[in-house]
C-alpha cells in the first residue's frame, strides 16, 4: 500500500500545540496540495484523502485515457497502453484513478512539508489563542508569575500561554514573587509583530466588578445590579448598587454578615477602602451618599445640574475631601457632578471670619489656592486645623504653613 501514516510523523505538533485531530488533518491535506501544485503545476485532478481516525494519507490522480501517441499532458492524460497495465478493462475516454506514492515526493519535499506544517500550526495556535482570550475580555483569570521585569510581569496560564501584567495595571502596593499565583482581569488582546499579546489588569474597574460577582451571589443572579464603579487603585473605590427586589438590601448583601463578603475583596485589592452605596436617581441624595464617610448639612445644585456646592460642619470637610483629595474626586466621577465643599458656619460666625483672598497682599496666590484645594477658603478654616494636619493634606512646607498661620492669627489679634 502506497499510503503513509502521518499521525506518527506529525504527532509532535499535535501534542505540543494541543490542536484537535480533524484540524490537524485538514492542515496536512492543504500542505500536500501545495506540494502537488509545485510538482505538477496543479492539484485540480488530485484527491488528497486524510483519515482522521488512523492518520493515513492517500493521494489519487485522475487522468483521461487517450489513444497511444495522442497524450499532450502526462499529468492530465494517460495513453491507452499505460492504462491497461493498471486495469485491463479500461478503454479510451474513461477516467483512471491512480494512487500516488507519497514517498515519491522525496525526502526533501517531505521535510519541506514538515516545516510548512510547523508554520501553519504556529499560525493556527496564535489565532486560537487570540480568539480564546478575545472572548474572555473582562473576565478574571489566574496565572503564575514566570518572570518579573521593571515595567511588566510575565505570567503563564494553565496551558502555558504567556500573559502580560504591565506595571501601570498593577495596584501600587502589589508585590509578586516568581511562582506566585496572581488573579487579574483580561483587559485587552492585540497582535504585535504577528504575536498575540494578552494584557491583564488589576486596576480596571471590571476587576472589582468581577470580584463582587464572585463573592455576592445576588449580583450573579441579577437581583442586584452594579450601576457604576470608580476606583483609585489601592486607595479607595466607590460602588453604586441597586436592587430589583425590595426585600433585598443591596448594600448589606454586598458587605455581608460582619463584612464577610467584602473583606476578601479588600484583601485582594491590597486593603483598598470600598464604599458600597445605594444608587438613586435623586441627584442630591446620590451626591450625599457618594461623599461618605462625611456627613452633609446641605447641598445646592446649579441650574444646569452639573455642579454642586456642598456644605458641611468644619470637622467633616477633611473627610469629604479625603486623603490627597481622593474621596471628592471619586464622588465627582461617580455622580458626574463637579463638587465644591464649604464649611457650613452660622451668620454670627461669618462676621468674624475673613476670606483668604483678602490676604493676597501678604500671602502668595498659589499658597492661597493650595489651602482652597483642601476646602480651607477662610482664615478660621485654616486656623481650626493644626499645622501637622495642614502639612499632611497640602503640598506646603511646615515653615510656610507656620508663616501663614501667624499672618492670619495676627489679623484676629488686632480685632
Amino acid at each position: 500500500m502506497s499510503s503513509i501514516n502521518l499521525i506518527e510523523s506529525f504527532q509532535e505538533f499535535k501534542d505540543a500545540e494541543n490542536i484537535d485531530r480533524p484540524t490537524l488533518m485538514k492542515v496536512i491535506e492543504d500542505v500536500f496540495k501545495t506540494l502537488l501544485r509545485k510538482k505538477y503545476g496543479t492539484d485540480e485532478n488530485f484527491d488528497v484523502i486524510v483519515n482522521d481516525q488512523t492518520g493515513d494519507l492517500e493521494i489519487f490522480r485522475r487522468r483521461i485515457i487517450v489513444e497511444d501517441g495522442f497524450s499532450e499532458d502526462d499529468n492530465l492524460e494517460i495513453e491507452y497502453a499505460e492504462a491497461v497495465k493498471i486495469e485491463p478493462d479500461y478503454s479510451v475516454g474513461e477516467e483512471v484513478y491512480e494512487e500516488i506514492n507519497v514517498i515519491d515526493f522525496g525526502r526533501r519535499a517531505i521535510l519541506a512539508a514538515k516545516q510548512t506544517l510547523a508554520a501553519r500550526i504556529g499560525d493556527l495556535k496564535k489565532n486560537n489563542l487570540l480568539k480564546k482570550y478575545a472572548e474572555r475580555v473582562g473576565e478574571i483569570i489566574s496565572g503564575e508569575v514566570y518572570q518579573i521585569w521593571k515595567k511588566e510581569i510575565l505570567l503563564l496560564d494553565d496551558e502555558g500561554n504567556e500573559l502580560i501584567l504591565p506595571k501601570s495595571e498593577q495596584i501600587p502596593t502589589d508585590f509578586f514573587k516568581k511562582g506566585e499565583g496572581v488573579r487579574a482581569v483580561v483587559k485587552k488582546v492585540e497582535m504585535r509583530n504577528n504575536t498575540p499579546i494578552i494584557v491583564l489588569s488589576r486596576t480596571h474597574s471590571s476587576f472589582l466588578e468581577k470580584l463582587l460577582e464572585i463573592e455576592v451571589p445576588e449580583i450573579m443572579d441579577g437581583l442586584i445590579v452594579i450601576r457604576k464603579i470608580v476606583r483609585e487603585p489601592g486607595e479607595r473605590a466607590k460602588v453604586a448598587v441597586e436592587s430589583y427586589d425590595d426585600r433585598i438590601d443591596p448594600v448589606g448583601a454586598c458587605v455581608g454578615m460582619k463584612g464577610s463578603r467584602i473583606h476578601g475583596i479588600v484583601r485582594e485589592l491590597r486593603n483598598e477602602n470600598i464604599d458600597i452605596i445605594n444608587f438613586t436617581a435623586n441627584s442630591q441624595l446620590l451626591i450625599q451618599r457618594s461623599l461618605t464617610p462625611a456627613k452633609i448639612n446641605r447641598i445646592e445644585l446649579d441650574t444646569e445640574g452639573s455642579h454642586a456646592d456642598v456644605y458641611l460642619e468644619p470637622d467633616q470637610v477633611s473627610l469629604a475631601i479625603g486623603k490627597k483629595g481622593v474621596n471628592i474626586k471619586l464622588a465627582q466621577e461617580l455622580t458626574g457632578f463637579g463638587i465644591d465643599v464649604y464649611r457650613d458656619v452660622q451668620e454670627s460666625e461669618v462676621e468674624y471670619d475673613i476670606d483668604l483672598s483678602e490676604f493676597s497682599d501678604e500671602i502668595e496666590p498659589w499658597i492661597i489656592e493650595e489651602f482652597k484645594r483642601i476646602g480651607c477658603d477662610t482664615a478660621l478654616s485654616v486656623l481650626e486645623l493644626s499645622a501637622e494636619e495642614l502639612e499632611r493634606r497640602t503640598d506646603l512646607e511646615k515653615e510656610t504653613i507656620q508663616e501663614v498661620r501667624a499672618v492670619l492669627q495676627a489679623e484676629f489679634n488686632e480685632e
